[in-house]
């Protein structure tokens, strides 16, 4: 004969928790948004803006005269982009001229990082 399987004891089932209540919020009166100051305008740094007087190959390019050194670089790309003079197809190069390469001392190309380092020998 087949052996009857014994019959487990069904499980009670869980006795439910009572819900917890939430804790009531009183309702509190919105501020208004404080208002921002405005922004404070950057000053610049006096090193940078103290007039520098270039040699006399760097004014062949940029012109004569004492200008501060963000004044020389900006006159610089001006000069860079007027003549065509950044590399097509890697933009960071830049191609020198026969002006650009006394400046650069020799060098047909310069990365524009190098160029600000080879330029800062020609102010004083």
């Amino acid at each position: 004969m087949a052996a009857k399987k014994a019959k487990k004891p069904a499980k009670k089932p869980a006795a439910k928790k009572p819900a917890a209540k939430k804790p009531v919020k009183k309702a509190v009166a919105k501020k208004p948004a404080a208002k921002k100051a405005p922004a404070k305008k950057r000053k610049p740094n006096a090193a940078f803006m103290k007039p520098m007087s270039t040699s006399a190959t760097l004014a062949a390019v940029i012109g004569s005269g004492a200008m501060p050194r963000t004044e020389v670089t900006s006159k610089l790309w001006a000069y860079i982009k007027k003549n065509n003079l950044q590399d097509k197809t890697n933009r960071r190069m830049i191609n020198a001229d026969d002006k650009l390469r006394e400046v650069f001392g020799g060098k047909k190309q310069v990365s524009m990082f190098e160029m600000t380092k080879l330029v800062s020998k020609h102010l004083k």
